[in-house]
């Protein structure tokens, strides 16, 4: 750690995940937080929402409440918190538990939260010099016994008189309520006018149909039921005279618009009683030209709905009569235009089920001024009250503040995996393919995550979380940062952990492919060529299977029954020559490897295939060495709606902290399934073996004669010359 004065505070620093970030380690640099460039932060805002965080800390830092917590939000309360505290680095240690001599009685804010603290356990029946998140946070318990709580809500407790608690429930139950601090239904100032309202509409709306009863109400108290009845067959009544008309027009139609008898007897040899449906679709009664509708021959189908019409209506209008005519008719449902309009009318219906009685008793006694001035006893304690949730709000901060400065501000949490810490954004573990990823964040939009996690240069596995247990499901993706990835495709199947232990059922859905390790880097070329090779192999096989079936299918077809084809020798000798032609071939590349081979000794042997790997693995290792350094978290916490400032690194030594791989001890087991191997195979095996170092040595020692070979010396000899004696030479040279 180092400091370095910055705008005139000396702010700590230190190296983390391969960043340099700034270090709040007291309640000072808390303090002047709002000091700090907002530059060096690692987080300028995040979401509220979906994190392994006390959502309600993150809604009070949230002032604006547009979901999002930024800088300048925790600026401001840590401010706050510093403010009303006297220890500043109590905040640090995260505690739930706040001795009230701790608090800062020299400010106002400090002043009212001693005074509210001490009322919160004065409700609650505490007595001690300590309060807890528990005890802050409990609303209902704060409120439980308490007449009047400053947010303007009444229940049947606020009140004294027996009159006005029953007054408080029935408007709860023909208006609604509103939930108290205290847990308890209640009604609010609006309500209240909202209830007294609907009884003088009620009222007035019952009065209305006294002054004109006689027009209103033609049937008396049965006009609504006969409006009813009338309504029920007006439709069928009107077809029927329409049936009648047209017979009057022309009576060579009377047939088509009558039912028919072969219509009739299509179901005449079922149980009519079941054919009710149908019979109903048939006119009302014989239409006839003389336009009048029988009272006495009505369609079977509808005799129960007429019947009622008859006795509320027409034995009223029209007690001895046979017929009724469409003028009558007509006259009949002029007479509810009045009824109709009045109940069009209506208001007051939330309470018309009290009845009129009652209602112009709760009009007459008028209790709507006592119920109003409760509602101002309880808005007259709202300082007090929302001083008491003053005391919630510091409580959540003095627990969570430090931790989320961890987590924003830092990224401790996320890079203190050895202290069995994560980040707030982490939501468990995924176990698939004999791993367990321990780095897992909640996808709230799929979306989101389209081509930004790309940058991250991670191996990322998205899932789909089920839990049928809960009736749940959610996306997450893993971070996968060990193993080998050749089993790693969308449908394979994992089970997810989250972090209070409730498993999931995890389904991959999508593959984001990065580096994993240089290890697997490494062989990586090698099962791209085998899988390519294997590729073309089963392509060849398929191809020359389908060729091979489909000249079988060719020859039996042409050839007779029966008739064999002849021998061609031309065919064979060419095919003898072709073969001969192979086989020199791969003899001369033999004699020419043999003779390289014979060249070369055993540590040039090593050299030559430590190159041919580093030629072909080299590039892989080195491209994914390069990306591993630089894996960077930052993007899919961007694509989650987090504004990462900074980079976010997983290092190839820290990535080996988020992912296990399977380690089995070494054993001598017997497999019962396993293939037996004969002993004179393995007798075989070893002899072969043993030959082959025997030639080895032998070779590289120069000793092959015992085995009746002789290795080619290296080098041909040179005949040496005596040289003649230097009188003949001079004696030569004179002559």
């Amino acid at each position: 750690m180092a400091k370095k004065q910055t705008n005139g505070y000396p702010w700590t620093y230190c190296s983390l995940g391969g960043v340099v970030r700034v270090n709040i380690t007291s309640g000072e640099d808390i303090a002047h937080l709002g000091e700090l460039d907002q530059k060096l932060w690692t987080v300028l805002s995040c979401p509220t929402k979906d994190l392994a965080f006390d959502e309600r800390t993150l809604a009070l830092i949230d002032t604006d409440g547009d979901g999002r917590v930024r800088a300048a939000e925790i600026v401001a309360a840590a401010q706050w918190l510093t403010a009303v505290l006297k220890d500043k680095d109590a905040v640090m240690k995260g505690e739930s538990v706040l001795k009230l001599d701790g608090i800062n009685t020299d400010c106002e804010a400090g002043r009212k939260l001693f005074k509210s603290a001490r009322q919160i356990l004065q409700n609650l029946g505490l007595d001690k010099d300590e309060i807890s998140v528990d005890d802050a946070t409990d609303s209902v318990a704060i409120f439980k016994n308490t007449q009047f709580n400053g947010d303007g809500v009444i229940t049947p407790a606020s009140a004294d008189d027996e009159a006005l608690k029953g007054l408080i429930t029935a408007i709860t139950e023909k208006i609604g309520s509103t939930t108290d601090r205290s847990g308890e239904a209640g009604v609010t100032a609006e309500q209240i006018e909202a209830f007294y309202a609907a009884l003088a509409d009620y009222a007035a709306w019952q009065d209305a149909a006294e002054a004109g009863r006689k027009e209103i109400f033609p049937y008396g108290d049965d006009t609504a039921a006969a409006l009813a009845a009338c309504e029920a067959v007006q439709d069928k009544v009107a077809d029927y005279f329409m049936r009648c008309k047209l017979i009057r027009f022309d009576d060579a139609v009377s047939a088509a618009v009558d039912v028919s008898a072969e219509r009739v007897g299509a179901i005449s040899e079922k149980n009519l009683a079941t054919q009710a449906e149908e019979i109903a679709s048939y006119p009302l009664a014989r239409p006839t030209g003389e336009a009048a509708l029988p009272l006495d021959a009505i369609n079977p189908a509808w005799q129960a709905q007429f019947a009622a019409v008859k006795a509320l209506v027409l034995d009223v209008d029209f007690p001895k009569a046979k017929s009724v005519t469409e003028a009558e008719w007509n006259g009949i449902l002029a007479k509810f235009g009045a009824f109709k309009a009045w109940m069009a009318d209506k208001k007051g219906e939330a309470v018309e089920t009290l009845g009129l009685e009652e209602v112009k008793a709760l009009l007459k006694a008028d209790r709507k001024a006592d119920l109003l001035a409760l509602v101002e006893a309880d808005n007259a304690l709202k300082d007090e009250a929302d001083s008491i949730d003053e005391v919630k709000r510091l409580m959540l901060y003095y627990r969570d503040f430090a931790k989320l400065l961890r987590n924003y501000v830092i990224f401790t949490d996320f890079y203190g995996r050895k202290q069995g810490l994560r980040g707030i954004f982490e939501v468990g573990k995924l176990y698939i393919d004999e791993r367990c990823c321990d780095l897992c964040i909640k996808v709230t939009d799929m979306g989101a995550h389209g081509d930004m996690p790309k940058l991250s240069g991670m191996f990322l596995l998205y899932c789909k979380c089920t839990s049928k247990a809960r009736g749940e499901t959610m996306d997450i993706v893993a971070v996968m940062t060990d193993g080998h990835t050749r089993d790693l495709r969308p449908g394979k199947n994992g089970l997810f952990y989250d972090l209070d232990g409730n498993d999931w059922d995890a389904v991959i859905t999508k593959v984001v492919e990065n580096p994993i390790s240089v290890k697997d880097a490494f062989w990586t070329p090698y099962r791209k060529v085998a899988r390519f090779v294997s590729d073309k192999i089963d392509k060849s096989a398929a191809d020359k299977d389908a060729d091979s079936l489909a000249k079988l299918t060719a020859s039996a077809d042409a050839a007779p029954a029966g008739a064999k084809q002849p021998f061609d020798i031309a065919k064979f000798a060419g095919i003898a020559a072709a073969i001969s032609l192979a086989v020199a071939g791969i003899g001369a590349v033999l004699v020419a490897l043999g003779t390289a081979v014979k060249s070369l000794t055993w540590w040039q042997w090593l050299i030559i295939i430590a190159a041919v790997m580093l030629i072909i693995s080299g590039p892989s290792c080195f491209i994914a060495w390069r990306k591993l350094r630089k894996r960077n978290l930052g993007p899919v916490l961007n694509a989650n709606g987090w504004a990462i400032n900074s980079m976010v690194l997983v290092n190839i030594l820290f990535g080996k902290t988020l992912t296990s791989v399977a380690k089995y001890p070494k054993l001598k087991l017997e497999d019962p399934y396993a293939k037996k191997t004969p002993w004179w195979r393995k007798c075989l095996r070893c002899l072969v073996c043993l030959l082959i170092v025997a030639f080895g040595v032998a070779y590289f020692t120069d000793n092959l004669k015992w085995m009746g070979i002789e290795r080619k010396a290296k080098t041909e000899q040179v005949e040496v010359v005596p040289a003649a004696p230097a009188e003949e030479a001079v004696s030569e040279t004179t002559e």
